[in-house]
């Protein structure tokens, strides 16, 4: 049968018709490791992130680890989620996705991965949420030179966004020219996984009653990742010698911090970690220096846990101190008060708390001028539990409409 032009232009048509209304599909590089609730936060924080402004796109996650219950944890929040874990199929998604979102950490830590997508594919990709370069150097004022191939990817990426305004305005310093470079909470902000069961178990058997406890997570300048087995990590002499230098320095403000508030007010106090290395150290240098009589309102958790029970604990405290970073995320992407301690060790990560309001809740534990405040700010927080709770959604409030601009610019180079 012969085509008439009009029939050749109709039938031409429906390959880009039905292009522009076939389902985008994002692949997801991110879940970096699990023996860190932080760690494990970043995935489902972006992933709730994607499943809230783009509910129509497909996700597929290519993760490095998903052991220790995080796969299924996933899974079970996010059915629709596509998992990428073979060759095989990686191999098809490379070829079957639009676009590729690098997730949030503390580098560009699948810079591999998305430079393979780059020179495979050539499609499009972003970067959401990283700290910038992310390596640590033993001066403090030792300039930083970042790995030439993360400045290649940033330049080429659609959108960089810095979980910190350090990173971001180092990476204009090292050359850094993608075409839109801004501040992006951390993707762990969203989170909003629950395991309540265990939660209020855990509670119950040691008489914690909502609100009217806080939670304090230890830690050491660097994790001892020798201590744990999964991650077959060889011993590092220098690491473990700063640690015991610094240990009782760092930690012992919580210390006095626990004692103050036990003394001076009505809330027990729940000792708990954000990796697996802290649970020992919790009992070590927090607990087990605590003099007799504020002991019996201190409870030290002797197991790790995951994300979702430590999530359905801390929207259940008063609040938080410690020297974590993203046990604070979650609580204030909760809207539950958060103060944080940081060291010249963590890189610059803490400083996303200036970033949005907190500078106040930031505390230099380098700075004895820092460390002599910390106490005031806990009782503070203590003392006073509907300040801090507005102060917390207000901050709350500002991450979420920066998750919705950020999750705009995404949409727009999805189109």
């Amino acid at each position: 049968m012969k085509q008439t032009p009009i029939l050749i232009a109709a039938l031409s048509s429906i390959p880009s018709f039905a292009q522009k209304n076939k389902s985008k599909s994002i692949m997801l590089r991110s879940a970096w490791q699990t023996v860190n609730i932080g760690d494990i936060g970043h995935t489902p924080g972006v992933l709730r992130l994607l499943e809230q402004y783009l509910p129509d796109v497909e996700v597929r996650l290519w993760p490095s680890s998903l052991v220790n219950g995080v796969e299924e944890l996933l899974l079970k929040r996010f059915p629709k989620l596509i998992i990428v874990d073979t060759p095989e199929k990686i191999e098809a998604s490379l070829k079957e996705c639009d676009f590729l979102l690098h997730g949030s950490g503390p580098s560009l830590v699948g810079r591999n991965e998305v430079d393979r997508w780059r020179t495979e594919t050539g499609k499009p990709y972003g970067i959401y949420g990283i700290t910038f370069p992310g390596i640590y150097s033993n001066d403090p004022k030792a300039s930083v030179t970042p790995n030439p191939l993360d400045v290649q990817l940033l330049n080429h990426a659609r959108f960089a966004f810095f979980r910190d305004s350090v990173s971001l305005g180092l990476a204009k310093e090292c050359g850094v020219r993608s075409p839109i470079m801004e501040f992006c909470p951390d993707g762990a902000f969203a989170v909003d996984l629950r395991n309540d069961e265990a939660a209020i178990k855990f509670m119950k058997v040691h008489n914690l009653e909502d609100g009217k406890f806080l939670c304090v997570i230890p830690r050491q300048r660097f994790t001892p990742y020798w201590e744990i087995p999964s991650k077959t990590a060889a011993f590092n002499e220098a690491k473990h010698q700063r640690n015991e230098a610094m240990k009782d320095h760092d930690n012992a403000p919580l210390r006095d911090a626990i004692v103050a508030v036990v003394r001076e007010t009505e809330l027990k106090i729940l000792i708990c970690p954000e990796d697996e290395t802290q649970v020992k150290l919790g009992k070590e240098i927090l607990f087990d220096k605590l003099p007799d009589d504020v002991k019996s309102k201190v409870i030290w958790r002797d197991r790790y846990w995951i994300t979702d029970e430590a999530v359905s604990t801390y929207i259940r405290s008063a609040g938080l101190f410690g020297l974590e970073m993203h046990s604070p995320i979650m609580c204030i992407g909760n809207g539950v008060p958060a103060i944080v301690g940081r060291f010249f060790e963590q890189t610059s990560k803490g400083f996303m708390w200036q970033d949005i309001g907190l500078g106040d809740w930031l505390f230099d534990m380098d700075k004895e001028s820092d460390i002599a405040k910390f106490v005031p700010a806990v009782l503070a927080m203590a003392k006073d539990p509907k300040k801090a709770k507005t102060k917390a959604m207000k901050a709350k409030a500002f991450v979420e409409k920066r998750q919705k601009e950020t999750m705009s610019v995404l949409k727009v180079n999805l189109s």
